[in-house]
C-alpha cells in the first residue's frame, strides 16, 4: 500500500472505530508498517486539517470526528507545483501566513516521492521582485475574513500619516503591491490603500456593515481587473 492509499485507509479505520481509540501500535500492525510511520502519517493528516485527536497513556490512542471526511489528496506533481508557486507568490501579501500554512499542508498530503519531486521543480522557479516593498500587516487579511472594522495608521504617497477607521471590502493585487479596498469613515467614501503604506493595524471588534461595490466603480486607470475565481468582469467587492 502506498502512502496516499494508507492515509485514506487510516482515516477510514478511525472513522469506523469512532468514538473508540486506536493505538499507534495497533494501526501499525493493521497496515504492516512501523509505529513511527503511522505516527508520522497521523501527524500529516492532522496538519492537513483532519480532526484527529490523541490521548496519551497506556489506554490512550487516536480517534477522529466520525463526521469528518478526508480532504482531497490526489494532487498530481503538476498540480502541487502550480499550487506551490501560487502560494509562494503571496509571500509579500497580507495573506502570507495563511499561504505558508497551506503550503505545508500541500506537502504533508503528498507522497514522499511526489513531495521531493515537487520541491526540486519548485526550486527552479523564481519570482522577480524589486526588493523595496515592506510586507503589509497580516491583520489586513484577517479583517476581511472576520468582517471587522479596522483602525489603522496610513502613510500616503506624500509621506503624511493619518489615523483611519475603515471597513474592508476587498483586495487588488498588482505585482508586488496589494491594495486594500475599503470604506473610509474619515473620507466617507470608498478608498484604496496600498498595503506597504499601512504602518499599523488593529481590529476594533465592530462588525462591518454590509456594503457592495462593483469593480467598475473603482475607476482603475491602468490595467484590467481579473477576479481570482470566475470570469473577468464578473466580480464585485463587498461584505
Amino acid at each position: 500500500m502506498n502512502r496516499t492509499d494508507r492515509l485514506y485507509a487510516l482515516v477510514e479505520e478511525l472513522r469506523a472505530a469512532a468514538p473508540a481509540r486506536r493505538s499507534a501500535t495497533r494501526l501499525a500492525e493493521r497496515f504492516g508498517v512501523s509505529t513511527r510511520t503511522v505516527e508520522r502519517d497521523l501527524r500529516a493528516l492532522q496538519e492537513s486539517g483532519v480532526p484527529i485527536w490523541a490521548d496519551a497513556g497506556r489506554t490512550g490512542g487516536y480517534t477522529i470526528d466520525a463526521r469528518a471526511t478526508l480532504p482531497p489528496l490526489g494532487l498530481t506533481v503538476d498540480e502541487a507545483l502550480a499550487v506551490s508557486i501560487g502560494l509562494g507568490a503571496l509571500a509579500g501579501s497580507p495573506f502570507r501566513d495563511a499561504a505558508a500554512s497551506a503550503a505545508r499542508k500541500v506537502t504533508a498530503v503528498l507522497t514522499e516521492d511526489d513531495a521531493a519531486r515537487t520541491a526540486r521543480l519548485a526550486s527552479r522557479v523564481h519570482l522577480l521582485e524589486s526588493g523595496d516593498r515592506a510586507a503589509p500587516p497580516t491583520g489586513l487579511a484577517r479583517a476581511l475574513t472576520d468582517g471587522r472594522v479596522l483602525r489603522m495608521t496610513y502613510r500616503d504617497a506624500h509621506g503624511a500619516a493619518s489615523e483611519r477607521l475603515v471597513e474592508p471590502l476587498g483586495y487588488i493585487g498588482k505585482g508586488e503591491d496589494w491594495y486594500l479596498v475599503a470604506w473610509c469613515r474619515l473620507r466617507e467614501g470608498v478608498r484604496v490603500f496600498r498595503g506597504d503604506r499601512v504602518l499599523h493595524v488593529e481590529e476594533t471588534g465592530e462588525r462591518s456593515p454590509a456594503r457592495t461595490i462593483a469593480v467598475e466603480e473603482l475607476d482603475i486607470p491602468h490595467g484590467v481587473l481579473r477576479p481570482v475565481l470566475g470570469r473577468p468582469g464578473s466580480s464585485s467587492t463587498g461584505s
